[in-house]
């Protein structure tokens, strides 16, 4: 069996995706075990992060989950800034290089995922995919 051009764009386009997603969690994973204190010390007003913290007591899967949860309020803070379930001030002291951080992170997950999404359709609708 050998491949076409399309087939081998598409298989390295896909393992390329996966391996990137694996780095993710593992930076994701990084992240939450050495500075996730700190961050829920920044956010300690914030009912929404509490009401969450409980996760970081949840292995590796809470950990990632609490980590994506304040990653995604860090990066679009205004629909819980107007329903009131994150704290201006605690958003304003938030360390910037920790902020940055974790909206590029925010951002490289969603466009992992949009990728991912894109060959599988691709795959499905050009027949690539059998």
């Amino acid at each position: 069996m050998s491949l076409n051009t399309n087939d081998t764009m598409f298989l390295c386009v896909g393992l390329i995706n996966f391996a990137g997603i694996f780095v993710w969690i593992g930076v994701c994973l990084h992240l939450a075990y050495t500075r996730m204190d700190e961050m829920l010390e920044h956010l300690k007003n914030c009912s929404t992060v509490m009401a969450r913290a409980p996760l970081r007591h949840g292995g590796p899967w809470g950990k990632l989950l609490l980590i994506g949860g304040i990653s995604g309020i860090v990066t679009f803070p205004g629909i819980y800034l107007k329903h009131g379930g994150v704290s201006p001030e605690d958003l304003n002291n938030f360390p910037s290089p920790l902020k940055r951080k974790l909206a590029v992170l925010q951002w490289i997950g969603i466009m992992l995922l949009s990728t991912l999404l894109l060959l599988f359709f691709f795959g499905k609708y050009t027949g690539a995919i059998k």
